[in-house]
């Protein structure tokens, strides 16, 4: 599997595999399934791991503790994350510590290499009416627990989830203390669905270019956007969900990937695969088939631009 630089936290494999999958947040699968993605994801060539105690209730932690039994192979990366939300800023690191110590036990870790805020950073003029953790609060509580817990040892580096405000979130990537990456929303219809929260234009692209620039390394989330860019979803979603929505606007892509003789799901990855400056693509697949897919697609390489084109143009982005 092709290796891409990541920031400064040198190379990573182009996929990675996420823990909602695992975790049985995207439909149905074993534990002994899940166990068996995991060793098969790393046997391809899969190097990064990217898990959440929100995944399952700790699920996908447990199934990658138990795929490594606490040895984790050479190369081989784990993130995890921390929702703070909004609270006393005194509270802020001994919940990240109580949440790392839980992490790690379910990990069978002593140290990941990655943590990650698991919420918006949103305005304070809006904080009360987004959920997420203040900006004021990130810069006085957030940023310095995560570099203590790195100064102690305990984590490599943390990072942020890029999915709230995008003019708060390139605002944060453009602070002299930076994260060292940042998950940010990557597929065809530059579309968060229904993790929009906010009234500004989703800005994915400018937000991965903010963090390109400034040598953060991206992980290009929502590939196939919760199922709206797959051939169909596996899940109940009502007729008024963002996801419906997307996978309705999505009809001229999915005519396309027919027409090339591709599934959807495939060329989607494909695509957030091709987007400049994403550095990998976490994976939401819960079973060894579905993996299969998109390590076929990766093999497969990125779309050249003139495709890249067609596809934007199919989905309004032209």
């Amino acid at each position: 599997m092709q290796q891409r630089p990541f920031g400064q936290l040198g190379d990573i494999s182009a996929l990675t595999l996420g823990g909602g999958g695992i975790g049985q947040v995207w439909g149905p699968t074993t534990r002994a399934e899940a166990i068996a993605t995991v060793r098969e994801a790393w046997a391809v060539g899969i190097t990064f791991f990217d898990v959440a105690p929100s995944y399952g209730r700790g699920e996908a932690e447990v199934v990658l503790g138990e795929a490594f039994g606490g040895q984790l192979p050479d190369g081989v990366r784990v993130s995890t994350k921390c929702a703070v939300g909004n609270r006393a800023a005194r509270e802020v690191l001994p919940l990240l510590e109580r949440s790392l110590d839980e992490s790690l036990a379910r990990l069978q870790l002593d140290r990941v290499d990655l943590f990650f805020l698991h919420n918006q950073i949103v305005p304070d003029a809006i904080a009360d009416q987004l959920p997420g953790t203040p900006r004021s609060l990130f810069i006085e509580a957030v940023r310095p627990a995560f570099e203590q817990l790195f100064a102690r040892g305990r984590i490599g580096a943390w990072g942020i989830t890029g999915i709230g405000v995008p003019t708060t979130i390139i605002e944060t990537l453009n602070d002299d203390s930076a994260p060292a990456a940042v998950q940010v929303v990557a597929n065809l219809l530059d579309s968060p669905g229904a993790m929009q929260r906010y009234d500004e234009p989703p800005r994915p692209r400018e937000i991965i270019a903010a963090a390109h620039r400034h040598g953060i390394g991206v992980m290009g989330i929502r590939a196939v956007q919760a199922g709206a860019l797959t051939e169909a979803f596996d899940r109940q979603v009502p007729e008024d969900h963002p996801e419906r929505r997307d996978y309705q606007r999505s009809a001229p892509f999915r005519a396309l990937a027919r027409e090339l003789g591709e599934s959807p799901a495939s060329l989607a990855h494909r695509y957030a695969l091709s987007m400049a400056g994403v550095a990998t693509v976490v994976l939401g697949v819960k079973n060894c088939t579905e993996l299969r897919e998109c390590i076929t697609a990766e093999a497969r390489g990125v779309l050249d631009p003139a495709l890249m084109a067609r596809i934007d143009a199919g989905v309004g982005r032209a």
